[in-house]
């Protein structure tokens, strides 16, 4: 499918209901599209069921439209996660990046228009784990890495709406906020059940899986069976009874390991190609209340706190993404941000080039960490 191709024009109101109002709180039962058919049925007065609605699903996976369908994962829960960074000489780019993108436990890599031009995300096990890694890629490449955990999740999320043209991810999110607060109805900016808070976030966090849990998450990590009973599918691929996956797969949910359920929307292919991570110098006495604030925020996609390293060089504590369908609507959020909600030196890093981009891998995650 052509990025220049106008990927709604063939869309109809069911496809809309379920791009939208489907990248979570897919039910957790044998037959979930039955739900689901009944639902957008209810919501869209179009007689529609479950096998057409896993159609569609198929359809808009093979279009595109979809990454997957299934659950998104939650990797600092589970083993130990970092975001981390170098200075990669531009003659030396290409083969940093190789060093880099060659260990399996990473699985985000981006160019962004900064001096720190290079930012990857490894996710491992343990904290020695991953720290050995980042010790490895400093020796390999010669470049100092900036190690940068999360210490506290404010709002992270890649769910917004899409069908519509708007400039920027959550736009409508925050045309309705306006519009319910003008006529006296529920102004939250965020879906109803939208968790913005200070979460703290351990380096040395362990899933306390079950032997069934840490099978569980490996059979999905790559997305549910696009059937009329995924739920019975995995089950059979681990030799579990369903009715304990489907407590298994409520108690993740629970516990945080598992964000959402739903399908997956591949926000390049929607339009959204612009983000920008931007960084903020917040005083650490209104760290928490300010990071709160912008989380609840309909056009911030993600928000959280890292720790600084002045000793590299690096004095920024907040972190917040942005995306859009074009670079000069992000950058006017990122202006509205800094007049009107966080006042302080920020610097912007455009991601420009993706150098890899996959899931996280769970098998060595859990390897360590079930018990019977």
């Amino acid at each position: 499918m052509s990025l220049d191709a106008d990927w709604r024009a063939d869309l109809d109101p069911v496809d809309a209901v379920l791009i939208d109002d489907y990248q979570s709180d897919f039910p957790v039962e044998s037959r979930p599209f039955e739900r689901v058919a009944a639902q957008i049925a209810a919501e869209t007065g179009v007689d529609v069921d479950a096998d057409g609605i896993l159609d569609r699903v198929r359809d808009l996976r093979e279009r595109g439209v979809f990454r997957r369908f299934g659950a998104v994962l939650n990797p600092p829960v589970i083993g130990s996660s970092t975001l981390a960074a170098v200075r990669a000489p531009e003659e030396r780019f290409d083969e940093i990046a190789e060093v880099i993108n060659g260990y399996r436990q990473v699985n985000h890599n981006y160019r962004r228009d900064h001096e720190w031009n290079q930012w990857f995300v490894v996710t491992a096990g343990s904290r020695e784990r991953r720290d050995a890694i980042l010790a490895e890629i400093e020796e390999r490449t010669g470049c100092a890495v900036l190690n940068l955990p999360m210490l506290t999740d404010y709002y992270i999320d890649l769910e917004f709406p899409v069908v519509n043209g708007d400039r920027f991810a959550r736009e409508s999110g925050e045309a309705r906020s306006a519009s319910n607060s003008a006529s006296g109805e529920r102004s939250d900016p965020r879906a109803p059940g939208t968790n913005v808070s200070a979460t703290r976030i351990s380096e040395d966090a362990r899933g306390d899986l079950t032997r069934l849990e840490a099978d569980l998450l490996v059979a999905i990590q790559d997305g549910f069976p696009l059937s009329a009973t995924p739920y019975a599918d995995m089950a059979s691929e681990i030799g579990a009874d369903v009715d304990d996956v489907l407590a298994a797969v409520e108690r993740l949910l629970a516990d945080g390991c598992i964000k959402r359920i739903g399908c997956v929307v591949n926000h390049v292919v929607t339009g959204f190609t612009n983000n920008c991570m931007v960084v903020w110098d917040v005083p650490d006495d209104e760290l928490d209340a300010r990071g709160e604030a912008v989380g609840s925020l309909p056009y911030v996609t993600l928000c959280y706190h890292r720790p600084r390293r002045p000793e590299q060089g690096w004095e920024y504590d907040l972190f917040t993404m942005i995306h859009g369908r074009e670079a000069e609507a992000v950058d006017a959020k990122i202006d509205e941000l800094a007049a009107e909600h966080l006042p302080f030196e920020h610097e912007r890093l455009y991601s420009t080039e993706t150098l890899k981009q996959t899931g996280a891998r769970y098998d060595e995650l859990v390897a360590d960490e079930s018990t019977d």
